[in-house]
């Protein structure tokens, strides 16, 4: 009778060293604060051996942008800068550079921005102060600062791009250096250039330009940094464009 509870005191132990190596195996991903996309401490997916995660997006594909607006992408387009609205009405974005390598989409960099103050439009007017919803290259740049090494065309001009003088101490520097959206506007010509093809009902001189830490007229802005970034990484040859609107829209 000993000899038989040996046995199965033996055995009890064996089974319940392998549910412990199981339990601990299972959270080995598990300490250590969440990170935003479900990672684990160290930007390890947590993962079960016999069931590997499958990618979630399409890498042929930029994320968070629907059919409608993707056939519009120029087949040669090798750059582009999404910017996603957080909502119809608001002034914060989040504007994300892609560039395509093969038929695959990469993300390159991310920064916070801001759009026009009362948000986004399908059918931008002149003084209704929301970006204009669709694609649009991005073809010439400028500003009150010395080019910083772009390939784009930059025509810098310290009157050209100075802000009006009732402007407060904020916004003084928002002009330092621009890229020209090119919509409503003839490109090729430098951004403060104020011929407006489809009339000026429809606004114009909308730019990338630098933030403000606030809503815009039209434009989208970000920080110096960024700006500095897109003006060396563009490259006309790559025929970058700029993808933008909230993100409802761009999903659409």
């Amino acid at each position: 009778m000993k000899i038989h509870g040996v046995r199965r005191m033996t055995v009890a132990v064996t089974a319940l060293g392998a549910l412990l190596a199981t339990v601990s195996a299972c959270g080995s991903h598990a300490s250590g604060p969440a990170r935003p996309g479900g990672e684990g401490p160290r930007g390890q997916v947590p993962r079960s051996p016999a069931a590997p995660t499958a990618p979630t997006t399409d890498p042929t594909r930029i994320p968070g942008i629907g059919d409608r607006l993707l056939q519009e992408i120029p087949r040669d387009s090798g750059q582009v800068l999404a910017v996603y609205g957080e909502g119809e009405d608001a002034p914060d974005s989040t504007a994300v550079l892609y560039t395509r390598e093969g038929t695959r989409w990469r993300s390159v960099a991310r920064w916070a921005a801001h759009n026009g103050r009362n948000g986004w439009t399908t059918d931008h007017h002149l003084g209704d102060e929301r970006s204009p919803v669709g694609v649009f290259g991005l073809s010439d740049a400028g500003g009150v600062l010395a080019d910083p090494g772009t390939r784009l065309p930059y025509d810098q001009d310290e009157e050209a791009y100075a802000p009006p003088n009732d402007w407060d101490e904020a916004h003084q520097h928002d002009f330092d250096y621009v890229i020209a959206i090119d919509y409503n506007r003839v490109p090729g010509t430098p951004p403060h250039d104020p011929t407006h093809p489809e009339g000026d009902d429809k606004g114009g001189g909308i730019w990338l330009h630098l933030d403000h830490g606030d809503g815009t007229s039209a434009c989208v802005s970000l920080s110096k940094e960024a700006m500095e970034f897109l003006l060396r990484t563009l490259d006309p040859a790559r025929h970058p464009v700029a993808v933008m609107g909230d993100r409802a829209e761009l999903r659409a």
